[in-house]
């Protein structure tokens, strides 16, 4: 297998590993559908191990292999400032919702990159990709959020294609937001956000530019196996 599985958490002081139990539920299911092996049992111990030395906040990445190899990496976290608004563009890119791969979490990122890499940093914080049928999928590391009038958000449906993120699936179990069919005109003259489990939501603002192309870059098929696997585990 030519990628690796990943999760990323936060973990904070007194509080420890947020949202854990939902990471590795979603490793394990996606090691199901793509025919990993699963975690290592001790792979909880093995993250708090990696954690328990620190008195400050940190970004925990989690990847694991094809044989279900696990590394651990931790980086100092710094949450944003509470008055962030990100800036928000449109890629070229699109992903394809046809393709079951890229609702797990790997290192599968090509789109995802190209996406980013079609502005600067200084242009966008972050780059929304739609589908094949113009409709809004995710950004590059944040599922997207709208607001209604009622305080409620609507999130992309995975029909759509797109990475269901922990965050996501917690804001719909408690009633916080719902899942439908979104195109851009939906995000017009709307408050919106986007959000990961690390970060959480963050405000948000679709800067204007010109018409984009519906389709720029081709997106890569995965491997014959790897496509037979994850539709099998669906």
């Amino acid at each position: 297998m030519d990628f690796s599985l990943i999760e990323t958490m936060r973990w904070e002081p007194g509080d420890g590993l947020l949202r854990v139990d939902q990471h590795l539920r979603r490793l394990s299911r996606s090691a199901d559908a793509l025919g990993f092996r699963q975690p290592p049992a001790d792979t909880l111990k093995q993250l708090q191990a990696a954690t328990a030395a620190s008195e400050t906040p940190l970004r925990v990445r989690l990847v694991m292999t094809y044989r279900g190899k696990i590394e651990i990496t931790t980086t100092p976290f710094t949450p944003l400032p509470a008055d962030t608004l990100w800036r928000i563009r449109v890629a070229r890119t699109t992903l394809p919702s046809d393709d079951p791969t890229y609702r797990h979490k790997t290192s599968r990122r090509e789109l995802y990159e190209a996406a980013r890499a079609e502005f600067t940093p200084e242009e966008a914080d972050e780059v929304l990709l739609l589908n094949e049928r113009g409709e809004v999928c995710e950004g590059t590391i944040t599922n997207v959020f709208v607001e209604q009038p009622d305080g409620s958000l609507l999130t992309p449906a995975l029909s759509s294609g797109l990475l269901p993120g922990i965050l996501r699936a917690d804001l719909i179990r408690e009633g916080r937001a719902k899942s439908q069919v979104l195109r851009l005109a939906d995000l017009d003259n709307r408050r919106f956000f986007v959000g990961n489990s690390l970060r959480g939501l963050i405000p948000a603002e679709l800067v204007a530019q010109a018409a984009r192309l519906e389709v720029a870059v081709e997106a890569p098929r995965p491997a014959a196996r790897a496509a037979k696997m994850a539709r099998a585990g669906r």
